[in-house]
């Protein structure tokens, strides 16, 4: 109480973080028609300010496009493609970098002003902003730390690639989108979650004994690890997109004529480079720079995910049925199996049908729709601050509300 700020923080904070949320979905899903469509190395310069401004003269285009001729990429597979060429993949890259601009804006914007009054954020909610200003701003740099490894022909030499970015970037870029993104949920949840626990203490208060049921206990471990897995099978789908490792074997649930690939192309000495220690790095090498074996990996990851979903969801019904599990949850859980479903057949047909754009992107988007409501699942299980919780007890017994 003589904290100067709230112990918990105002609603609009958390519907604020919501749309950053989803402006953060959408440059996700930019991000991935960028790589479809081959468009992320089309601009050869990091320019964080003068950059937001595209094109504007003819004479502006073809200085732009003089550039691109430089590089690589136009060098090795685009020598073909001509100035409207050209505007078409720019647009694509540049889009993606204008939104990132904006999202900065958007969010860092407000956040200050929240700061500095000192009425709307709690301490807990500030660490957080903080946190995610910082990844935001890291997020710009990995961008173009990305992109420069498709600009740099020794590197591409070295890795024995065509001109594309680093996979290993690519996936660090897409794993720090969905930190962030999974940073702004929970801890808008989290207010929005607060905020109606303390407008019905008495009510909080029989849900919360229902959450620290000690038979919970193993479901919320299994949530977690649930998610993480989830996580980490999104991540081997960044670096199939990076390798371009389903662009061979389009059949399922074979891989061509085998359920395996022969072990000489599944562990190749052609992915080690220069400087390498055969022994050492031929294993590693492979598992995550060999497109056959990235895309085994990523198979049978989501595979285990699909599994895992299934599994829990038969565990929550049956603890349902015993009237451990509230029916919230039971729903949430629901969700979480619909949604892999889908996910699992996009992956299918998007193998099948040789990855074409629409069907990719929206494989992309499951992707991020499964970690969300596995996310969901999460923290609905969980317990809450154990402030608040006090604050609840406290505020039955003494019969207060704040919002009466």
């Amino acid at each position: 109480m003589k904290s100067k700020r709230p112990i918990n923080s105002d609603p609009r904070v958390a519907y604020w973080l919501l749309f950053v949320s989803s402006l953060v979905f959408a440059i996700i899903f930019i991000g991935g028609l960028t790589r479809l469509t081959e468009s992320g190395l089309s601009i050869t310069e990091w320019k964080p300010i003068t950059g937001a401004i595209p094109p504007l003269s003819q004479a502006d285009w073809e200085e732009e496009f003089e550039k691109y001729k430089d590089s690589p990429e136009f060098k090795q597979l685009n020598s073909h493609m001509n100035l409207e060429d050209f505007k078409y993949i720019f647009y694509y890259e540049w889009g993606h970098r204008l939104l990132g601009r904006g999202i900065g804006l958007v969010f860092v914007l407000p956040m200050f002003y929240l700061l500095i009054s000192k009425k709307y954020t709690s301490y807990r909610t500030n660490k957080r902003l903080f946190a995610m200003a910082g990844l935001l701003g890291l997020q710009g740099f990995i961008g173009w730390w990305m992109v420069k490894s498709g600009l740099d022909a020794d590197e591409l030499m070295d890795r024995k690639s065509k001109p594309t970015v680093s996979q290993y970037r690519l996936t660090t870029h897409l794993s720090t989108a969905l930190v962030l993104y999974l940073g702004m949920l929970y801890t808008s949840w989290e207010i929005l979650r607060e905020n109606k626990w303390l407008k019905d203490p008495k009510k909080a208060i029989e849900l919360l004994k229902v959450l620290e049921n000690p038979q919970l206990k193993r479901l919320r471990g299994i949530s977690r690890f649930l998610l993480v897995f989830a996580f980490a099978t999104a991540m081997s789908g960044g670096m199939v997109a990076g390798l371009d490792a389903g662009l061979i074997y389009n059949s399922f649930p074979k891989m061509g004529e085998t359920w395996f690939p022969s072990s000489g192309e599944l562990i190749n000495s052609h992915y080690l480079h220069v400087n390498d220690d055969p022994k050492k790095d031929l294993f590693w090498r492979n598992i995550l720079e060999n497109p056959t074996t990235v895309q085994l990996i990523h198979r049978y990851m989501a595979i285990t995910t699909f599994s895992l979903v299934m599994a829990t969801q038969f565990y929550v019904i049956k603890m349902k049925k015993r009237g451990i599990v509230p029916r919230y949850l039971s729903k949430t859980m629901h969700g979480v199996v619909g949604i892999a479903s889908a996910q699992v057949a996009l992956g299918i047909a998007t193998l099948i049908y040789i990855v074409p754009i629409s069907l990719a992107s929206l494989h992309q988007c499951g992707a991020i729709f499964l970690l969300t409501w596995c996310a969901l699942f999460n923290f609905k299980i969980g317990k809450g601050r154990p402030i608040i919780r006090q604050g609840l007890v406290m505020m039955e017994k003494k019969g207060l509300n704040l919002y009466k």
